[in-house]
């Protein structure tokens, strides 16, 4: 990340962890980052709704799922989405709006370029309207689909 050079897909793969008689090990970032934050959401919360003028970050979920969405900042067009789990990670570059839905209790780090005080990380958010809303329902195992074309690819664990 230090060149500037952002992935279009968030997605990041992940190696295999290094296993022996003592247990395993998982490398889960080899990049230079400012910030970790731990953040633990409820079923239905939603996070995010803006993107960072400079800052970027990895999420790496510890376990749960998370529905992310996102476009590029001042974007029009509709939102991608994708369902992130458990031991996965995903990435948001700077200039990228995106949002969170947590379908069920989910705990993910977040690492990130900036630091990531209150006033810092302020500083550097655009808040935006809703990009997307959605609701999953464990009753029909369906999304139910509000704002903005969002196309949704399967349930909370797709």
């Amino acid at each position: 990340m230090d060149e500037e050079r952002y992935p279009d897909d968030p997605h990041v793969p992940l190696d295999e962890p290094f296993v022996n008689a003592a247990g395993s090990i998982l490398n889960v970032l080899l990049e230079r980052f400012t910030s970790v934050a731990l953040i633990e959401s409820h079923p239905g919360a939603v996070r995010a709704n803006h993107y960072h003028k400079t800052d970027w970050h990895y999420a790496y979920v510890l376990s749960g799922s998370v529905v992310y969405g996102w476009r590029p900042a001042d974007s029009t067009e509709n939102v991608q989405v994708r369902t992130f789990t458990t031991g996965q990670m995903f990435f948001t570059p700077p200039r990228v709006a995106h949002v969170m839905y947590f379908p069920e209790r989910t705990t993910f780090m977040t690492f990130a370029r900036n630091k990531r005080d209150h006033d810092s990380h302020e500083g550097d958010v655009v808040r935006l309207p809703p990009i997307f809303d959605a609701r999953w329902s464990p009753f029909t195992g369906q999304f139910t689909i509000g704002a903005d074309g969002f196309e949704p690819s399967g349930g909370p664990r797709s």
